[in-house]
């Protein structure tokens, strides 16, 4: 699936729900389905400056591709990291660092919300275009 139609996907998802309750209920329920990252990467290498909670966001590339695994003491920002990694992971450096994701506007996700979770995102968003930007200039 390309960026767009993950996007498109998580669009339709959130449209589900009337009200916001029903949508933080929703991320905190993705939050529990997020992928267990590997606890050797669970350090401060691999955690995400900027955060209010603590994120841990790590990257590889496999054949051209770019996969990210991730994980977070909070539980509505590991539902958060789980909806990036599902956008952004099995992408290439190229599309990842030219993804604009505008689902987080459209679903409301970013005026929802507090002000150190918005920058947060931001931060994981940020450290995730920086890992495609580097295995880009790696040639991986």
């Amino acid at each position: 699936m390309t960026i767009l139609e993950k996007e498109s996907q998580i669009i339709n998802e959130f449209s589900m729900f009337d009200d916001w309750i029903d949508k933080y209920n929703y991320l905190i329920e993705l939050g529990k389905t997020l992928p267990v990252i590997d606890e050797q990467h669970k350090t401060d290498q691999y955690l995400i400056s900027g955060c209010q909670s603590k994120v841990w966001l790590f990257a590889f590339i496999k054949e051209g591709k770019v996969f990210f695994t991730g994980d977070s003491d909070a539980i509505i920002t590991k539902g958060i990291v789980n909806l990036l990694i599902r956008v952004l992971s099995d992408q290439t450096p190229d599309d990842i660092i030219q993804a604009k994701l505008e689902f987080i506007d459209n679903v409301g996700l970013k005026e929802h919300l507090s002000p150190t979770r918005s920058n947060g995102l931001s931060a994981m968003i940020k450290q995730m275009k920086l890992y495609a930007t580097v295995f880009k200039m790696k040639g991986a």
